[in-house]
């Protein structure tokens, strides 16, 4: 299926989920937060968020303050 990475096209296999994107692209879970179509997906999240054909995933830097 395809994907969107950070305006990227990308080719990932059905059922891949968002935790094993981020390990492939080597990734480590406290390095990024994600968003899937838009809506932050939190890290406890993504190893059940099954990515979609035609989804787009953001990768930011989490910022922190107040």
């Amino acid at each position: 299926m395809n994907i969107e990475i950070d305006g990227q096209a990308r080719a990932v296999p059905e059922g891949t989920t968002l935790a094993a994107l981020l390990e492939t692209l080597g990734q480590a879970p406290n390095d990024a937060a994600t968003a899937v179509n838009g809506a932050f997906v939190a890290r406890g999240a993504r190893a059940t968020h099954l990515l979609q054909d035609g989804d787009a995933v953001l990768l930011f830097r989490p910022i922190t303050g107040g």
